[in-house]
């Protein structure tokens, strides 16, 4: 094929340069006690979901055979999707297959151009490739400015939205909810929400931390696949807006609908998360004492009350040897690098979840406390 020998070359010398640069990925099966998957309810493995969802497939079948506009829908489905609705206080949701695609169709369906998205600076790749292609003005604002945001929303008039992340998932810190719905409503600003994070663990009934904040947003989007151990996501807000992005939103239109099978372990989830709210509390707890642990032995991180603690390294590389020593040890913690986090920013995404012990954390800091100290070493000799 003509040409085919250039774009080899030029892949395999950027692979390389990813290589060299500490940033080629691997693809790596569970191994080793889980800190690093968003499975933070334990319900993944649960019975009762594991039963629903095997019951469902005899019942429904393996797949769904087309687009929920053609024959693709099921009352599996309506009926997940009412229960959420319920669950997050809201007119309605709509269920996507992934995170992803849910964030793309609300940007790229609500937003128009000419319109103003401010997007924190820390969002997610699916928020932020869901604003490019919006066609949209974007504005990005610092990181959980209030006081900036409230700046630059009153600079512009027209159709505005505001897009965050409620638990940010590479910090684990919080976003001023209470603060931005305010200001939405003080500049007519339509507050977009990712809860991906938080869904199911925050809030009196588990619904997020804008329940747990006591405010509403325009539009809620939830994954299935994190503390609810399933997966796809949910789509929330006014039942006005929800039948807009069924006639509208690309991403939904032109998919084929999820395994029915997943609506059935999905409401189990509800199930679950209502009946058992102790999963909530034990999560929350034990990442307490980890971050208590980790102070204690003398390795810093950000503060924060959330299930998910980061351990910023540094360098690429350094942040690859600690997780690769770690999971030799029996401890699955993975290195984040860049393009998921700043430059120079490298960490340990410590993920915790319910059923993790209190002794397993304290081994795992003995750990980790011993191999960055051996690291510390190594590189002291070789400089």
């Amino acid at each position: 094929m003509p040409g085919s020998n250039t774009l080899e070359q030029r892949l395999r010398e950027r692979l390389a340069n990813l290589e060299t640069a500490g940033l080629l990925r691997s693809l790596q099966p569970p191994a080793g006690i889980d800190l690093a998957s968003n499975d933070y309810l334990g319900l993944s493995r649960h019975p009762f979901l594991q039963r629903s969802m095997a019951e469902a497939i005899a019942r429904e079948g393996c797949g769904s055979t087309g687009s929920r506009l053609l024959r693709g829908d099921r009352e599996s489905f309506t009926r997940l999707e009412t229960r959420f609705a319920v669950f997050k206080a809201a007119g309605r949701s709509l269920y996507f297959s992934s995170g992803y695609l849910a964030n793309l169709a609300v940007l790229t369906t609500f937003a128009e151009p000419g319109d103003i998205i401010y997007s924190d600076e820390r969002n997610h790749a699916s928020l932020i490739d869901g604003i490019r292609l919006s066609r949209a003005e974007r504005i990005i604002f610092p990181h959980n400015d209030v006081g900036a945001l409230a700046r630059l929303l009153r600079q512009q008039t027209g159709p505005k939205f505001v897009v965050t992340e409620s638990l940010f998932s590479m910090d684990g810190d919080f976003a001023p909810l209470a603060e931005y719905a305010e200001l939405c409503r003080a500049t007519c600003a339509a507050l977009i929400v990712d809860e991906a994070h938080a869904v199911g663990i925050y809030g009196p009934r588990g619904s997020g931390l804008l329940e747990a904040a006591g405010v509403d947003a325009f539009i809620s989007i939830d994954t299935g696949g994190k503390a609810l151990g399933v997966s796809g996501a949910f789509v929330s807000g006014p039942a006005w807006a929800i039948d807009y992005l069924i006639q509208r939103a690309r991403p939904f239109i032109f998919s084929t609908a999820p395994p029915p099978a997943v609506a059935a372990a999905l409401e189990a989830s509800l199930t679950v998360i209502e009946r058992e709210p102790w999963r909530r509390v034990q999560l929350l707890t034990r990442a307490s004492h980890l971050r208590r642990r980790l102070a204690e032995a003398g390795i810093p991180v950000p503060h924060g009350e959330s299930q998910i603690v980061p351990v910023i390294l540094g360098g690429n590389q350094r942040a690859l040897q600690i997780a690769q020593s770690l999971q030799r040890q029996g401890f699955d913690a993975r290195a984040i690098r860049p393009p998921s986090v700043a430059a120079g920013t490298a960490r340990l995404r410590l993920s915790v979840n319910t059923d993790l012990a209190e002794a397993t954390l304290d081994g795992f800091v003995a750990a980790l406390a011993g191999t960055m100290k051996e690291c510390a070493a190594c590189s002291a000799a070789c400089s």
